[in-house]
């Protein structure tokens, strides 16, 4: 199989004009998926918040609407809108469990790293740590596990955007694995982790400020109110989709990029004995 070398700029062009050129589409296919987001973040909102458990139990749990949309957009990518089998929301199927299995194994460690982190990080009272005040020994073991686990954390965060790309092949059926996505991406991983980054980042940032600009917007008009939050959660889950909608399509187009692959033909040998 030839060698592809991927382009930033090119990848990043695709990746936004394919989006932005399928925005109503996109309309269509997140509508039940945010839906279930924001009946999960309302939920979760009424939970006891004394521990950050319940916070990172809410995100496992919206990984699954996320899943479903981001299948029907990777297939809608690489297969056309019209190959669809049904809108997003509304069932569960083999290739949403094959995707999900393929997610685990690409982004799980990185997830509990962060677990870890967070949970480690919470239970620190930075007030043990002020000038003059004898350091507590519980605290201070806890302090030193935090630089190891936020270099592993950045370490599998960037593992697992190399590899994130071979989520598309799940979508569309073919058999994927985070070692094949490794030799495919061999001379191009720094342009898909820089890629995915800065589309992740961006996504990030845009939902983070549209959560501050339109909360104390709300807050100013209906006041300290359970509705200011919710057309606010309502607003910034549909920015976070929109992010990942794009970061789907940059996964997918480098997918596509990398393998050759098109639809009824499968894909090259190497590239299965590489898996």
């Amino acid at each position: 199989m030839p060698s592809v070398k991927l382009r930033f700029s090119e990848v990043l062009t695709e990746s936004f004009g394919f989006f932005f050129g399928n925005i109503r589409l996109f309309f269509h296919i997140v509508t039940i998926p945010w839906i279930l987001s924001l009946v999960i973040r309302l939920i979760g909102s009424q939970m006891p918040r004394e521990s950050l458990i319940p916070v990172l139990a809410e995100k496992l749990i919206d990984v699954v609407p996320m899943v479903m949309f981001m299948v029907a957009w990777q297939r809608v990518v690489l297969l056309g809108p019209h190959r669809l089998d049904r809108l997003p929301g509304l069932g569960w199927s083999a290739r949403e469990t094959a995707f999900l299995v393929h997610l685990v194994k690409i982004a799980g460690v990185t997830f509990l790293l962060l677990c870890a982190f967070i949970l480690t990080m919470g239970e620190i009272d930075p007030a043990a740590f002020t000038a003059g005040v004898p350091p507590d020994p519980e605290a201070a073991a806890k302090q030193t596990l935090l630089a190891p686990l936020a270099s592993a954390f950045i370490v599998s965060a960037l593992i697992a955007l190399r590899v994130s790309f071979g989520l598309a092949a799940t979508s569309v059926d073919e058999q994927g694995s985070p070692v094949q996505s490794w030799a495919l991406s061999r001379g191009n991983g720094w342009v898909i982790v820089g890629s995915l980054f800065l589309i992740s980042f961006a996504g990030t940032m845009v939902t983070a400020a549209s959560v501050l600009l339109l909360l104390g917007f709300m807050r100013g008009v209906l006041g300290a109110d359970f509705a200011s939050y919710v057309v606010t959660w309502t607003f910034a889950l549909l920015v976070s989709y929109a992010g990942n909608g794009v970061l789907a399509t940059a996964q997918a187009i480098i997918f596509r990029s990398l393998t050759g692959w098109r639809e009824g033909v499968s894909l090259p040998s190497t590239v299965s004995e590489r898996g």
